[in-house]
């Protein structure tokens, strides 16, 4: 299961391709029910950014960190 500090101010987490920032607490509720292979998955995303489907939920994770770095090239 993920703690609160797992999901930084850094990311932004959209839920089921929602255009919504999804809620921190709505996050760690979901992965109550998560196996350890999906929670890896999900800790990796939020590492590198990206997207994934966990229990047919489909995650999009963008890292701030990357977007500056992008937007400097």
């Amino acid at each position: 299961m993920l703690k609160k500090q797992s999901i930084r101010s850094t990311h932004k987490i959209y839920l089921n391709k929602s255009k919504e920032v999804a809620d921190k607490n709505e996050i760690i509720a979901l992965s109550e029910f998560w196996n350890e292979n999906e929670e890896f998955l999900f800790r990796k995303l939020l590492k590198q950014g990206g997207s994934a489907k966990i229990q047919n939920n489909h995650f999009r994770v963008v890292v701030r960190e990357k977007m500056l770095k992008l937007n400097e090239m």
